[in-house]
C-alpha cells in the first residue's frame, strides 16, 4: 500500500487525546489517525448502504432494527468477551 505524507492542523487538545490513545494502543499517531480514518469511511459507507436499501425496499421495521440490535449486541459480545469493558472505556 502506498503512502503519502500529508500536514493537517488539529487542536492541541485533540492532538494530546490522539496521541494518548495511538500511545495506549501501542500505534504510532499516523497508524492511529489511517485506523480512524478508515473506521469512520466504513460507518459512512455502511449508512450509505442502508439508506439505499431502504429507498428500494422502505423503511426497516421496528422489529426489524430491534432483532438487528440484538444480533449485534450478541455479535459484541462475543467479539469482546475477552475484553474487560473498562479498557473499551478509557
Amino acid at each position: 500500500m502506498a503512502v503519502r505524507k500529508v500536514s493537517v492542523s488539529l487542536p492541541e487538545e485533540v492532538l494530546e487525546a490522539i496521541g494518548a490513545a495511538a500511545e495506549r494502543e501501542g500505534l504510532s499517531v499516523s497508524a492511529w489517525l489511517a485506523r480512524s480514518a478508515a473506521h469512520s469511511i466504513r460507518i459512512e459507507a455502511g449508512l450509505a448502504a442502508i439508506a439505499e436499501w431502504e429507498r428500494e425496499h422502505g423503511a426497516f421495521t421496528a422489529a426489524e432494527l430491534t432483532e438487528a440490535a440484538a444480533e449485534l449486541a450478541e455479535l459484541d459480545a462475543r467479539m469482546l468477551g475477552g475484553i474487560r469493558q473498562d479498557r473499551l472505556a478509557g
